[in-house]
């Protein structure tokens, strides 16, 4: 009987043996093959990741305090407090916003980089033949702003209307100096546009940014500017520079005492733009989140009375809308890179 009992106990001895014995197998291969079946599970927790789960930065291509800066702090803060991830901005005041750019498009396309896109993007791709991207690069997600400029003109200069400037730097060709913030900006293309059109000579200066030339406006040492209007207004208002006349199609709601340059006889309308902008390949959930929570910023009353104090106008978009506007600039300033001959290298 004892015999026969241990023939039936063996065999389940046997499963309880070699059960142990493939756990402790298991225990000792875990770590070996762990690292090969680790890549397997990452992706799979990146897609199910909450966006944004860090911080944003938002790449602004000009100086603080400017026109393009101004607008894309406020905008930065309140997006901060939508997403509830900080949104920083970062200035790259270079080569008329290319460095910012080419910053963005570096970066992987994820959302976590953001450009301010302007009208200087299209001019940039147009201007400049080795300019290291395309438009197709950009991700647009909507408009933020539109502004008009100023011709603004030192309180050193004998004129106080746009007729008398004109005469002014008749009688005094070559005299006159007038500032740039880069041979492919749009202030470069109007000042040419409307020397040629006022039949006027100017003396070019160059400088890094803004900023740098309003406050070498009121010194007195430049002569004449093409400026944002948020950008001059302060001055303006405190009597530290004069605003000649306008480029917007109607009298500014913020500068109604200023003419336009149409009622001076130029058919002459030229605005600048602002936008939030992602790498192109951003994932669309992404695009539409920061679109989602951007539109009700830019429709807030604060943002619109911060931005039409400066003369400016606070618009939103949707992505395609932005889309559009990117291609007519790019349209519409070839014409004049070639006519002045302005492509170059960068």
């Amino acid at each position: 009987m004892c015999c026969k009992v241990s023939r039936h106990v063996l065999p389940v001895l046997g499963l309880i043996v070699a059960f142990f014995l493939a756990l402790i197998l298991a225990l000792i291969l875990a770590p070996i093959f762990a690292p090969i079946l680790a890549p397997s599970v990452v992706p799979a927790a990146k897609a199910d990741e909450v966006y944004p789960s860090h911080p944003i930065r938002l790449l602004v291509g000009f100086g603080a305090g400017g026109p393009t800066d101004i607008p894309a702090r406020f905008i930065a803060d309140k997006l901060s407090e939508a997403l509830g991830q900080r949104v920083v901005v970062e200035n790259k005041p270079a080569a008329a916003g290319i460095m910012a750019t080419r910053d963005v498009l570096a970066q992987p396309a994820d959302g976590y980089t953001l450009l301010l896109c302007t009208h200087f993007d299209p001019i940039n791709v147009a201007m400049y033949r080795n300019v290291g991207f395309a438009l197709s690069d950009l991700a647009p997600i909507s408009l933020i702003a539109e502004y008009y400029y100023g011709l603004a003109l030192a309180n050193t200069v004998a004129a106080d209307s746009f007729e008398s400037f004109v005469a002014y730097a008749k009688a005094h060709p070559g005299d006159v100096t007038y500032a740039t913030i880069g041979a492919g900006s749009a202030q470069e293309i109007m000042a040419r546009q409307l020397q040629k059109a006022a039949g006027i000579t100017m003396n070019r200066i160059p400088f890094r940014g803004g900023p740098q030339v309003v406050q070498e406006l009121v010194a007195g040492r430049v002569d004449f500017y093409v400026s944002p209007t948020l950008a001059i207004v302060p001055q303006y208002q405190a009597k530290q520079l004069k605003i000649l006349a306008t480029t917007s199609p109607e009298r500014m709601k913020g500068l109604p005492e200023i003419p336009t340059l149409r009622e001076k006889g130029f058919d002459f309308v030229r605005f600048g733009w602002l936008g939030i902008c992602a790498a192109a390949g951003t994932p669309e959930p992404i695009i539409k989140t920061l679109h989602d929570h951007i539109v009700p910023i830019v429709a807030a009353a604060d943002y619109h009375a911060m931005i039409e104090n400066g003369g400016s106008i606070a618009i939103s978009s949707t992505p395609q809308e932005l889309g559009a506007v990117i291609k007519k600039t790019s349209d519409d300033v070839a014409a004049s890179v070639q006519e002045f001959g302005m492509q170059q290298d960068q």
